[in-house]
C-alpha cells in the first residue's frame, strides 16, 4: 500500500505476535480442560495497555491494534479444541501405546491441523470484514464484550493497579501450577464425602478463574447439571436391586452421557431460534433513513477485494486437507451463513456457540452429498473456527468503532495474529493430546464439545432420549433463558471436580458486584483472567516440555 494504515505500527504487530503466541497456548489448555474458554477481549486489552505503557506509548487506537492482533489465536484454538478432538475420541485418530515419538505424532498430524485452522482464519477474517460495516456500522448491534473492552481502554486506569492485580494473580497461578503439575506437591484433586454423597474438587486456579468471568448465575447452573448426574449416581449406588439387573448401571450412565449432549445442542439451536425471531420483530419495529447511518468508517474497496482472495486461498487450503471439491463447495457457502449467524448472535447476546454452528453445517452438507467420518470433523473444524473469529474480530472492530481505530489495521493485524494463533494451537493441542495420552476421562482432558461433534458424526445415541432431551433443552432457552448448554456441559465433566472451584469463583464474583465498587470489581476480574492464563500458559509448557522429554 501507498500509504501507512492509521494505527498499524510496528509496536502494535511485535507485541500482538508474542501476545497472540501466549493467549493462543492458555486458550488451548483451557479448552481442553475446562471444556470453556471465556472472551479473552478484556484480558488482552488490560495487558496490551500495560505492555504499551511501559514503553512509555499511550495512543490509545495502537493499543486497540495490538489488543486485536493478541487476542486472534483464543478462538482459533477453542474452534479446534472444540471440535478436532473428536477425532481421537472416535479412534479415528490415536495416540496409541506412545510407540509414536512426540516427533512423529506431529508429523503425523500437524500438516493436517494446520491447514484447517489457516482455513477458518483465512475464511473468519475475510467475512468478519465483509459484515463489519453491516453489523456494527447501520444494525449497530451492542456487542457488549467489544464494548466492554472499549471502556476499560478508555477509562486509562488499565495500565495501573488493574495490570498489576492481572500481573500478580497470572504469575501466582503459574506458580501453583508448576508445584502441582511438576513437583506434585499436592495432588490435582480432592475427594471427599458430604452426608455419604461422594464429591471431589479440582485443585484448579484456572476453574476459579472461569467462574469469575463467566458469573454467578453461569456457575449455579453448571452446579445444577453436575449436580443432577451426582445425584442419579448417589441413587444408583445406594439401589442395590437396579445394581443386580445386569448393564443397567452402564446403560444410565449412556443415557447420562446422551442428555449432556442432547442439552448443549438444544440450546444452541434455541439460541439460533431467539436470534432469527429476534431479528424479525427488530427489522419490524425499527426503521432507520441513509442520512442516520454512520459512515465514517467505510470499508475500502481494496481490502474487499483482498477478502475475496482469501476466501478462494481459504477453498484450496480446504482442497488440501484431502476433502473433495463439492464438499469443499458447500462449506464455503455454509461458513457464510454460519459467520453471519455467529457475528450477529455474539452481537445481540455476547454468546457464540461456535461448535454449534460446526454440527449444524456439517448435517447439512451431509444431508445433501456422502462425506467420510474424518472429513466431517474437517468441516466442524473450519466452521468453528471461522465462527469464532466472527465473534472474536467483531468485538474487536465495535470496540474500535467506538475509539474511532481504524479498520484496514484491525484487519491486517489480525491476519498475523492468526496465523501465528494457527501455528500454536496446531502444535499445543497435539502437544497436550500426546503428553495426556490421549483423550477423555483418563486422560483427564473433558473436551465436552468435541464428544457431541463426535456424537453427531457417529450417530445420537438412544435417538428418543436425545430427542427429548434436545427439545427440553431449546425450550429452557427459548421460553426460560436457562442456559441448558451449561447444564449440560455441567453434567459432562462431573467426574472432572470442576463444578465447586468454577462455583466458588462465581460465589467471588457475586460479592464483588454486590459490595464493591466499580473499579474494585474490575480488579477482580483482571485477578480472575490472571488465574486463568496463568494455569492455562503454564501447563501448555509444561505439556509441550513433557512432550519432547519422552
Amino acid at each position: 500500500m501507498k500509504k501507512k494504515i492509521p494505527h498499524f505500527t510496528w509496536r502494535a504487530i511485535l507485541l500482538a505476535i508474542p501476545g497472540s503466541i501466549l493467549i493462543t497456548a492458555s486458550s488451548t489448555y483451557v479448552a481442553l480442560h475446562a471444556s470453556a474458554l471465556p472472551w479473552p477481549t478484556i484480558f488482552v486489552a488490560v495487558l496490551s495497555f500495560a505492555v504499551m505503557r511501559l514503553f512509555g506509548k499511550s495512543d490509545i487506537n495502537e493499543i486497540n491494534v495490538a489488543a486485536t492482533g493478541m487476542s486472534a489465536g483464543a478462538m482459533v484454538a477453542g474452534g479446534l479444541v472444540f471440535t478436532l478432538p473428536g477425532l481421537f475420541i472416535s479412534g479415528i485418530w490415536k495416540v496409541g501405546d506412545k510407540q509414536l515419538t512426540a516427533q512423529a505424532f506431529i508429523k503425523e498430524h500437524f500438516p493436517v491441523v494446520l491447514l484447517i485452522a489457516l482455513a477458518g482464519v483465512l475464511l473468519g477474517t475475510a467475512l468478519c470484514w465483509l459484515l463489519r460495516k453491516r453489523n456494527i456500522e447501520q444494525q449497530e448491534l451492542p456487542y457488549p464484550i467489544g464494548k466492554a473492552a472499549a471502556s476499560t481502554l478508555s477509562a486509562g486506569k488499565a495500565g495501573g493497579s488493574q495490570a498489576l492485580v492481572l500481573v500478580i494473580a497470572l504469575a501466582a497461578a503459574a506458580a501453583f501450577t508448576l508445584m502441582r503439575d511438576r513437583f506434585v506437591l499436592f495432588p490435582a484433586m480432592l475427594s471427599f464425602s458430604i452426608l455419604a454423597i461422594p464429591l471431589t474438587f479440582s485443585m484448579s486456579p484456572m476453574a476459579v478463574g472461569i467462574g469469575g468471568m463467566i458469573g454467578f448465575s453461569s456457575t449455579l447452573y453448571w452446579l445444577l447439571g453436575a449436580g443432577i448426574t451426582t445425584a442419579v449416581r448417589f441413587v444408583i449406588t445406594e439401589t442395590t436391586l437396579l445394581r443386580m439387573i445386569p448393564g443397567a448401571v452402564e446403560k444410565i450412565n449412556e443415557w447420562n452421557f446422551t442428555v449432556a449432549i442432547a442439552l448443549m445442542v438444544g440450546s444452541g439451536a434455541g439460541t439460533l431460534l431467539n436470534f432469527i425471531f429476534g431479528s424479525y420483530r427488530k427489522r419490524k419495529g425499527s426503521f432507520r433513513t441513509r442520512t442516520e447511518r454512520t459512515v465514517r468508517l467505510s470499508r475500502p474497496r481494496g481490502i474487499g477485494l483482498f477478502s475475496l482472495i482469501l476466501t478462494a486461498a481459504a477453498f484450496v487450503i480446504t482442497i488440501l486437507t484431502g476433502m473433495r471439491v463439492i464438499p469443499a463447495l458447500l462449506l464455503m457457502a455454509g461458513v457464510f451463513f454460519a459467520a453471519l449467524m455467529s457475528s450477529v448472535i455474539t452481537g445481540q447476546t455476547g454468546i457464540n456457540p461456535m461448535e454449534i454452528f460446526g454440527i449444524i453445517v456439517l448435517l447439512a452438507i451431509r444431508a445433501l452429498v456422502k462425506v467420510d467420518a474424518e472429513h466431517a470433523f474437517f468441516i466442524a473444524a473450519i466452521v468453528a473456527v471461522a465462527c469464532g473469529y466472527a465473534g472474536d474480530m467483531m468485538n474487536d472492530y465495535k470496540s474500535g468503532h467506538i475509539l474511532k481505530t481504524n479498520p484496514a489495521a484491525q484487519f491486517f493485524i489480525e491476519l498475523i495474529g492468526g496465523f501465528f494463533g494457527a501455528l500454536t494451537a496446531s502444535v499445543a493441542l497435539l502437544a497436550i493430546i500426546y503428553s495426556a495420552g490421549g483423550v477423555g476421562v483418563q486422560a483427564g482432558l473433558p473436551a465436552a464439545q468435541a464428544h457431541s461433534v463426535n456424537a453427531m458424526v457417529q450417530g445420537l445415541g438412544n435417538p428418543i432420549i436425545f430427542l427429548v432431551a434436545a427439545l427440553a433443552g431449546c425450550a429452557l432457552t427459548v421460553f426460560f433463558e436457562i442456559p441448558a448448554m451449561i447444564i449440560g456441559i455441567g453434567m459432562m465433566l462431573t467426574d472432572y471436580g470442576l463444578a465447586l472451584p468454577i462455583f466458588l469463583g462465581g460465589i467471588l464474583e457475586y460479592l464483588s458486584r454486590s459490595h464493591l465498587k466499580k473499579d474494585s470489581q474490575q480488579a477482580i476480574q483482571m485477578g480472575a483472567a490472571g488465574l486463568l492464563g496463568g494455569e492455562g500458559i503454564m501447563g501448555t509448557i509444561l505439556a509441550i516440555m513433557a512432550m519432547f522429554s519422552r
